[in-house]
């Protein structure tokens, strides 16, 4: 491999197990990454560390290899369920990848074990697979670790096992506070002792992260590896990528992606999408317009599968992998020709974070964002807030229209157009929602030929385009709710679902005109309940009601009850509510000529 050289291992300034070395030479590992010769010898000096590197430049051999030293050095051997290093890292994929890395190194130590403790697969089966084999080394995501933490009614005493920690890594420190895991990680903090080694690794800087490092490290030594022969201010790219961008109408995004993909067959491609829907739908769309190349989909809502379908991609030698940020950092994939940044990301540091998956440790890449006409502003955003240059791309080549095909797709599946419908309301929202809103603004957006380079069959019902008319934007002149679904189960549930709410409204039409009918009942009772709280309330407040009329009105109340329980019929309660007003209405006029 063309590494980037900083020198060899055995120029380090520490002398590193022969077992670690023999394994780096099967590794095809010759030379050091400028962060594993700076931070190495600190972690092995028992120093803490926060580092700062380009995406791709190493960082898990800076860490795993001192875990390793730093565990062979301890006086007192771990036994089997006590936890000597702990890393602790944003997503499952890259948990994974440091797995393998360390697994491949203990292989020639059979004293340590580790474990993996992720999102996605059985907390049950990882509480017993570590009362069963231990866990000297801990790779964990923060909610699954935090999880663990509180199964001690099951058996597990997570927190009894690290009270012998030596060494704790946050690794995609900025990442695990952008995901919401501050308060996670706090709490697994406070469980851990406070005498330990402490190794914090980024690709960007924030003034979160600052406030981590002062809470989490003890006078750290603070490393910022720059690209060699680079300024200070330079990229935050490695050098080794050629970063580029094209500028295309709404309408032609999809069909110049589907052209350079076409074109470029037998490479290896990340897509990103800025949704999990759109990753759906789109990537759905290139499995049948980009023929004879391996196309995997993955994104934050798959569970089980994102596991598998991520080592699969790994072993591939050419294919595409259509993701959303999820793959965006510290995942190591061998040998992507091109990221493909199909929808511009959340946030500049994110745009970073996805370039920074080709070019990776001294090797060549190249990344290709598509951009709108009205978003070139982008690029010396880009520039200046991430030291991020980009060069123009010429258009791509032969690009012909393929949204006829996907209209067709829908057409024939009710699930591809209803994966269409949620993709571009989704898209929508994520633009909303972009932090640099004064180059991405939702006004801006042209709904009709957004919808049209959806190949939307009809617009969707949204907040966003409430009131609004679109007539440039052709809608099918098929009805879309006769749209069947190819899977056969689906439709039968579907028609199933479609019968049983036409006969609900059939059903509650008559108890609709019933209840008109009767109104006049409830009306009168309404106004008998009114009539007796009045009553009541004069009552008490001394007035002149006496005794007799407000015995008259419970008893009307009492009738009211009656008839609305079906114990009397209407003709009795006209007949008995009748007769007290008549014998009252009677006596009146002999009251008046006696007074």
């Amino acid at each position: 491999m063309d590494n980037t050289t900083d020198g060899t291992w055995d120029s380090l300034s520490v002398q590193l197990n022969e077992k670690i070395l023999q394994t780096l030479d099967e590794m095809k590992f010759t030379y050091t990454t400028p962060v594993q010769s700076a931070c190495i010898p600190l972690f092995m000096s028992n120093k803490d560390v926060a580092a700062e590197a380009v995406t791709g430049s190493g960082k898990t051999l800076a860490f795993v290899i001192p875990i390793i030293e730093l565990l062979l050095r301890r006086e007192e051997k771990l036994k089997k369920k006590q936890v000597g290093a702990l890393v602790i890292t944003p997503t499952r994929e890259l948990a994974l990848q440091i797995s393998e890395v360390t697994e491949t190194f203990i292989q020639k130590f059979p004293q340590f074990t580790q474990i993996l403790l992720i999102g996605g697969s059985n907390p049950v089966e990882d509480v017993e697979k570590f009362k069963d084999q231990g866990g000297n080394i801990v790779i964990a995501t923060p909610g699954r670790l935090e999880d663990m933490f509180r199964r001690k009614s099951e058996g597990l005493d997570l927190a009894g096992a690290v009270r012998s920690l030596d060494v704790l890594v946050l690794d995609e420190a900025d990442r695990l506070l952008d995901m919401g895991f501050e308060a996670s990680l706090n709490t697994i903090l406070g469980y851990l002792p406070k005498q330990r080694r402490t190794g914090l690794f980024s690709a960007t800087q924030t003034q979160e992260l600052e406030n981590l490092v002062r809470a989490g490290l003890r006078n750290p030594v603070r490393i910022t590896v720059k690209e060699k022969g680079q300024a200070a201010t330079t990229q935050k790219t490695p050098s080794r990528l050629s970063n580029y961008y094209i500028i295309c109408r709404t309408e032609d995004k999809f069909n110049t992606l589907v052209a350079f993909l076409r074109q470029h067959k037998h490479e290896k491609h990340l897509v990103f999408f800025s949704t999990c829907a759109c990753v759906e739908y789109f990537g759905r769309a290139l499995e049948m317009l980009v023929k004879k190349v391996s196309i995997r989909c993955i994104h934050g809502k798959m569970k089980n599968k994102r596991s598998s379908i991520f080592a699969d991609f790994r072993t591939l030698k050419s294919g595409i992998l259509v993701c959303t940020d999820v793959m965006a950092r510290g995942v190591d994939i061998p040998d992507v020709n091109w990221v493909l940044q199909y929808d511009p990301p959340s946030s500049a540091s994110a745009f970073v974070h996805r370039c920074g998956r080709t070019a990776r440790i001294g090797n060549y890449g190249n990344a290709l964002v598509f951009l709108l006409p009205m978003e070139e502003s982008y690029v010396n955003f880009l520039s200046i807030n991430q030291k991020c240059p980009l060069q123009k791309k010429s258009p791509v080549k032969d690009v012909v229209d393929v949204l006829p095909k996907v209209k067709a797709m829908a057409l024939s599946d009710r699930a591809m157009f209803e994966k269409g419908m949620r993709a571009f309301v989704s898209h929508v929202q994520a633009y909303a929602k972009h932090k640099c809103s004064l180059i991405f603004r939702v006004k801006d957006l042209d709904f009709a030929c957004l919808a049209s380079g959806f190949a939307l069959l009809r617009l969707p019902k949204m907040p966003e385009l409430r009131g609004k008319s679109f007539p440039e934007f052709k809608e099918t002149s098929v009805d879309t709710d006769g749209i069947r679904y190819k899977d056969k189960n689906r439709e039968r549930q579907r028609q199933k679902t479609l019968a049983e709410q036409k006969d609900k409204v059939q059903t509650e039409l008559p108890k609709r005109n019933f209840l008109k009918n009767k109104a006049w009942s409830k009306q009168k009772m309404k106004k008998e309940r009114r009539k007796k709280r009045a009553a009541k309330r004069k009552h008490n407040e001394g007035s002149d009601v006496d005794d007799e009329e407000m015995k008259e009105l419970l008893d009307d109340t009492r009738l009211l009850k009656k008839l609305k329980k079906g114990r009397i019929s209407e003709e009795d309660f006209e007949e008995q509510i009748s007769r007290p007003k008549l014998k009252h209405k009677a006596e009146e006029p002999e009251q008046k000529n006696h007074s």
